[in-house]
Order: C-alpha cells, then sequence, then structure tokens
C-alpha cells in the first residue's frame, strides 16, 4: 500500500510541475462547457411512432397508413393504452406517441372532436421537435385531403395537440451537455495517461521501474489512480458550469451519475494504458488515441442518435463502452431515470471496465 501511495503521489507531483497541464485540467472543461453547447446542432431519422387508436375507423386507419408509409418514421405496434405508449416512451423504445380519441371521425364531420394528443420524447430536442414536426405535418396533410373529399371546415390546428416530454422547451443544450461532459471524460481520461506513460517511454525514466520489483497490478493502478480523480474533478466542474450557466441541473440521483462516470473513467483510463502500453512513441500514441476518440464520439450516439445510423453500425456501437455512460447520462440528467432501470448498462461498463484493466495489467511489460 505504502508504494501505491508514493506512485499517486508521484504522478500528482508530475501534474503540478507541467506548466500546461493544471491550466487544461481546469481550463478546459469550463470552456468547452462554455462554448460547445451554443454551437452544435444536428438532424434526425427513423423516428419511431406509437399510434393509439382509440378511434378504430377509416379516418383512423388512414392517419396510421399515411405515418407508416413514409421512410422518416419507423411505426411500433399499436400500443393498448397511452400509460403502455409512455412507458416505452420513457424506455426509448419509441419517440413520439400520436392519440387518436374516440369517436374522433364522427366528432370531425361534426366540427366538435377532440384533438389528436401528440407527445414527443424530447430528451433529444432535434429528434423531439422535429420528429413531432413530421408526424404532425403527416396528420394535417392526411386531414386536408380528408377535408377536401368530405367538405369538413375544422381547421387542422384543432384536431392535434402536441406535448413535448422530458424538455418542454425543445432547448438542444439540453441534450449535448450531458454528452459533452462525457466527451471531457473521454480526452481527460485517455489522452493524459496515454501521453504520460509513453513520455516516459521516449525518455527513458520508465526504465527506473522496469528494474524494481514492482508489480504489474501496483504500477497499473499508480498511473490510473490519479486520472480518476482527475476524472471526477473535471465532471464535477461541469456539472456546476451546467447548473451556474444554463440553470440545468440533474433531475435523477447524483449518486447514479457518479457511480456510472466512476465505472467509465475506470474503462476508459484502462484502456488508455493498453494502447500506452503497445505504442513505442508519442506519435504512434496520438495517431491511435485520435483514431479511437474519433469512432467514440462520431458511433457511440454523442452527436447523433444511434437509431438513424445503418444496422451494421448499430451494432458495432454495442461494443464501444462510451455508449453505455451516454444513455446513463442523459437518462439520469433529463428524465430521472434509477439506476435499476439502467442496470444493463451498469453491467455492460462494469464488463468493459474490468476488461480493460486487467489488459492494461496484462500488456505491460518489465525489461530488467
Amino acid at each position: 500500500m505504502r508504494t501505491l501511495l508514493i506512485l499517486i503521489q508521484k504522478e500528482f507531483l508530475q501534474i503540478r510541475r507541467n506548466s500546461f497541464l493544471p491550466r487544461l485540467i481546469v481550463a478546459f472543461p469550463i470552456l468547452i462547457m462554455l462554448i460547445m453547447p451554443w454551437i452544435t446542432t444536428m438532424d434526425v431519422r427513423h423516428v419511431g411512432v406509437a399510434v393509439i387508436d382509440n378511434d378504430r375507423s377509416s379516418v383512423s386507419r388512414r392517419i396510421i397508413s399515411h405515418i407508416g408509409a413514409t421512410e422518416w418514421f419507423t411505426l411500433r405496434d399499436g400500443a393498448p393504452d397511452y400509460a403502455t405508449a409512455l412507458r416505452q416512451l420513457e424506455q426509448g423504445e419509441v419517440d413520439v406517441i400520436v392519440e387518436i380519441p374516440h369517436h374522433f371521425e364522427r366528432d370531425m364531420i361534426l366540427a366538435t372532436p377532440q384533438p389528436i394528443n401528440i407527445s414527443a420524447n424530447s430528451v433529444n430536442a432535434t429528434k423531439g421537435s422535429l420528429g413531432m414536426q413530421y408526424v404532425l405535418q403527416t396528420i394535417a396533410r392526411t386531414l386536408r385531403e380528408l377535408q377536401t373529399e368530405r367538405g369538413i371546415t375544422t381547421s387542422v390546428a384543432e384536431l392535434a395537440v402536441v406535448q413535448n416530454r422530458y424538455n418542454p422547451t425543445l432547448n438542444y443544450r439540453h441534450y449535448m451537455i450531458p454528452a459533452l461532459m462525457i466527451m471531457l471524460l473521454i480526452l481527460i481520461c485517455c489522452f493524459l495517461p496515454t501521453l504520460n506513460i509513453v513520455g516516459e517511454k521516449e525518455t527513458g525514466t520508465i526504465e527506473q521501474i522496469n528494474v524494481t520489483p514492482l508489480s504489474k497490478l501496483t504500477f497499473t493502478l499508480g498511473k490510473l489512480i490519479p486520472y480518476w480523480i482527475i476524472g471526477l474533478f473535471v465532471l464535477t466542474v461541469a456539472i456546476l458550469v451546467a447548473r451556474l450557466v444554463y440553470g440545468l441541473w440533474p433531475a435523477g440521483s447524483f449518486g447514479t451519475i457518479y457511480l456510472a462516470a466512476m465505472l467509465f473513467i475506470f474503462t476508459m483510463s484502462g484502456f488508455s494504458v493498453v494502447l500506452a502500453n503497445i505504442s513505442d512513441t508519442m506519435q504512434q500514441a496520438v495517431f491511435v488515441m485520435f483514431f479511437f476518440v474519433m469512432i467514440f464520439v462520431l458511433m457511440s450516439g454523442l452527436m447523433t442518435p444511434i437509431e438513424s445510423m445503418p444496422r451494421w453500425s448499430q451494432t458495432v456501437t454495442m461494443f464501444l463502452p462510451p455508449r453505455y455512460f451516454i444513455e446513463v447520462m442523459r437518462a439520469v440528467y433529463l428524465k430521472g431515470t434509477t439506476m435499476a432501470e439502467l442496470w444493463h448498462n451498469f453491467a455492460a461498463l462494469c464488463a468493459f471496465a474490468m476488461l480493460f484493466n486487467l489488459l492494461a495489467a496484462a500488456t505491460y511489460k518489465k525489461q530488467a
């Protein structure tokens, strides 16, 4: 234990003596959280739609047919009631709920209709707002056709009501801020340990450790623990900035967020040590790390919804650790989802953390 504490102290001394790293650790998350939420914007496809057909008339069947005919939507199996559809919305199985009221066709003809209720999952403000607008436009086009055919005078605006769930203001920054926190952890907890170890390889200082009886596990922990602490510090700074600047505070438990963050930090720091162990130069390590970071950013749902990707790429994302942490952060931050409901994400993060840290210890080769 004393040896491990000395190694951790050594790492912190190295960081403190570096004129750039302490400023980077403090300033980088603050600047990212202040600038990036204002400049990111995205588009979406394949919006999942659940239709609750309480009317079961020719009009309702026509609306459902038009929704299912467009490439922008994936029509899910009809939910028996709104409560069931809402659970599907909360679990991410659908993005938009369309509820057609009882006697809609009859009341539309009598000019006294109850409006169609459209509820959109607005955790992803872009996907929620665009999906809702696509559905609304499809329904409006269908109703205009019926008005022309049957001479109905009721305005389309009276026939549909929209609700935005979880992000009622449709603020896209609320969707991106949890993702930016994850990007910070990827950059801090991946790049810094890798560059630290490879830098010691190039300068030759790591040879002093190689000739000692220090175990692989102790060496790995001594390299990783400081960056675990730094990662949690960066996450805390990002949460405070999100609160002070954007007024965004987690709807769920901080314990769930920090537990998931610790598992993710363990995973990414272990992954970084694996890459450092198989890299001989700083240039090689940077290029390899950049390759994987780009895959994490582009394919894990950080920027674009996984549901909008091709099927083969959706399968690939199952092997990317950030995917599971992204789902946890957005669900807890915006929807207040509990740990019990996200158990499969935590199980995946635990498996990745164990795998990469064991690989980190196994790939470290001492050369006496």
